[in-house]
């Protein structure tokens, strides 16, 4: 059975073919650099949805390194441009703080995303890491909401807080983080409404729940990640801008990567947005949910068929976790 890396690199044989297929035909058509080389590379890139903020940062780039290093054909500018598009993605390690301190990890996006199974994937691995889980099921809104998350909580072994459809969310997180305190839970996943048609309503909403946050978890760190559908890709850069209108997002789950064209997302929501991608999916198991590795998504993306693949163990562990 492939690892994740395999998967990776299968997941993205369509955005592979959409992007850098163009991206080699470009290089192959031009026996020099020069503006038509240029101009060919900017629309492969932005109809390949690396977005146009990003793909402006990766041209201006590769114009640096090719004048600086005096190079003329371009075949000799192919490595530049891979490592243009990774510098547009790179995540510090800072950023996955929360997955080794007390935390509340609010988990925001429209329905269909994926946001239920991200919760369950993360209470798994949270979990299997000794770390103990408690899940808030606080999107009272959808019809099923919570039956679907109480099934993730029974899979993941770990405790869920909810309420009947349509009761108040902001009770069922007060309830949430008076249990998270008094468990000791290192972690408290959030389910939130996945809904954008009233902002102001949305905001309201967000902004009680932090402030029951505040008052009840004082000395938790927060992490609010908002989970994108890949297979959107540009709509899924909208979403994210609109959400980050309403609350400070921390971070983005891509899920779905697998079978879309759009992978190119990935680097744009990053470049457009200034928010990293900390996790992306793709497949149903639970070990499809991975850190966001920039280098083995360029290294998949970028990948021949006939490459032998540097595989990452199938393990229960599969993060690179920061220690306690």
């Amino acid at each position: 059975m492939a690892g994740f890396f395999g998967r990776l690199k299968q997941g993205l044989t369509k955005t592979r073919d959409n992007i850098v297929g163009g991206i080699e035909s470009v290089f192959s058509g031009h026996d020099k650099i020069d503006e038509d080389f240029y101009e060919e590379l900017e629309e492969i890139l932005v109809m390949g949805d690396v977005g146009i903020h990003a793909t402006q940062e990766i041209l201006d780039k590769l114009r640096d390194d090719v004048k600086a290093n005096h190079i003329r054909v371009p075949a000799e500018c192919r490595q530049f441009l891979i490592d243009g598009i990774k510098e547009q993605m790179q995540v510090s390690r800072e950023d996955y703080d929360f997955l080794s301190k007390p935390s509340v990890v609010m988990v925001i996006g429209v329905n269909g995303v994926g946001k239920t199974t991200t919760i369950g994937k993360l209470a798994s691995i949270y979990r299997k890491r000794g770390k103990k889980v408690l899940i808030a099921a606080a999107d009272t809104f959808r019809a099923a909401a919570t039956e679907q998350l109480e099934e993730w909580a029974k899979r993941a072994e770990v405790d869920i807080i909810s309420a009947g459809e349509g009761a108040d969310p902001s009770s069922v997180l007060y309830d949430a983080t008076n249990a998270a305190r008094s468990r000791g839970a290192d972690v408290l996943l959030v389910d939130t409404a996945g809904r954008l048609h009233n902002k102001k309503n949305l905001m309201n909403e967000l902004e009680k729940m932090n402030r029951i946050i505040d008052k009840n978890l004082p000395d938790y760190k927060r992490e609010n990640l908002i989970v994108l559908d890949g297979t959107t890709g540009q709509n899924a850069l909208v979403q994210a801008r609109e959400f980050s209108e309403v609350a400070p997002l921390s971070g983005i789950v891509i899920t779905k990567m697998d079978g879309t064209a759009k992978g190119g997302i990935a680097i744009a929501v990053q470049s457009e947005l200034g928010i990293p991608v900390k996790f992306i999916g793709v497949g149903e198991r639970i070990s499809d949910l991975q850190e966001f590795d920039p280098d083995a998504f360029v290294k998949a993306l970028f990948a021949k068929g006939d490459e032998p693949e540097e595989d990452m163990d199938d393990k229960d562990d599969y993060f690179n976790w920061p220690q306690d």
